[in-house]
């Protein structure tokens, strides 16, 4: 068997464009034969499909459902690796679809759902579109009384879980969650790393240096208060009226605030550069 170079790996990925470790398994069959390693990567009719595979989806789009009597809700998140390819008919079909059969099913593990209709339309409109589709992840709320938000074109979108109240006021919730982001519902929901965390960085601050300990401590306090206020659903000034606290609104409407999911498209993705001589010689090594 000939052997296969990584300047012959990176010959047959640049006229394939597809991924590394594919071309090296096609060129290992084929002993070495670029032409005869092409010709056999051309029959595959998964090809497109898995030529994109590996490339990184983080645009895309967020939908929501939720049930007419508002006791649950589902958003789902499908990437694209382009805004233009979010916006493709096709894609927005395809989006919606699997939307419906999560709030269907109420089946939100990714790896269950792409092994039934929902992976076959995908490697359809993979094939169609050019580029990764990717069903990241969906999320149920089921309980109380449920009513969500949806930002722009499905770039943001929340879902706000309330005992008591009604609809528009979680809709209300769920848009003041979707512009200020807070961590948690109430400060107590804080988890104890990020408090931890926090103190950690408030006691490094300038301004500490050289006072009394119990000085120290107090403005620790302080800091800490606001810290929680600032990240508190139900202590921030909500959006639509500065003047009332959220808790206060959810309040005075004989209600309160359980829980709330918010989704931004492609949050946590990072999209990296990659070195291909170095990446290379990482995977052909040995």
């Amino acid at each position: 068997m000939a052997a296969v170079s990584a300047a012959l790996v990176k010959e047959l990925r640049e006229r394939t464009g597809l991924g590394m470790m594919e071309c090296k398994k096609a060129l290992v069959a084929a002993n070495g034969d670029i032409e005869v390693a092409i010709e056999e990567l051309r029959k595959s009719s998964g090809m497109k499909a898995a030529k994109k595979a590996g490339r990184t989806a983080a645009e895309g789009t967020i939908v929501m459902r939720v049930a007419d009597d508002a006791s649950y809700g589902v958003l789902v998140e499908v990437n694209s690796e382009t805004d233009f390819a979010s916006r493709d008919e096709g894609f927005v079909a395809f989006a919606n679809k699997v939307a419906d059969i999560v709030f269907t099913t109420k089946e939100t593990n990714m790896e269950t759902l792409l092994a039934g209709e929902i992976g076959q339309a995908r490697e359809a409109l993979v094939q169609k579109i050019g580029e990764n589709i990717s069903p990241r992840r969906a999320v149920l709320v089921e309980g109380g009384l449920i009513g969500g938000y949806l930002h722009g074109n499905g770039q943001i979108a929340v879902l706000t879980q309330l005992e008591n109240g009604s609809a528009e006021l979680a809709k209300d919730v769920s848009m003041h969650v979707a512009a200020v982001a807070p961590r948690v519902v109430k400060g107590d929901d804080m988890p104890a790393d990020v408090l931890a965390k926090e103190e950690e960085i408030i006691r490094a601050q300038p301004d500490m240096a050289g006072k009394p300990a119990e000085i120290v401590d107090k403005m620790i306090v302080g800091r800490m208060k606001k810290f929680l206020a600032e990240n508190s659903l139900v202590e921030q000034p909500f959006v639509k009226n500065p003047e009332i606290k959220v808790g206060q609104l959810v309040k005075d409407a004989g209600a309160s605030v359980t829980s709330f999911v918010r989704l931004e498209v492609g949050e946590g993705i990072e999209v990296e550069e990659v070195d291909f001589a170095a990446e290379v010689a990482a995977q052909l090594k040995g």
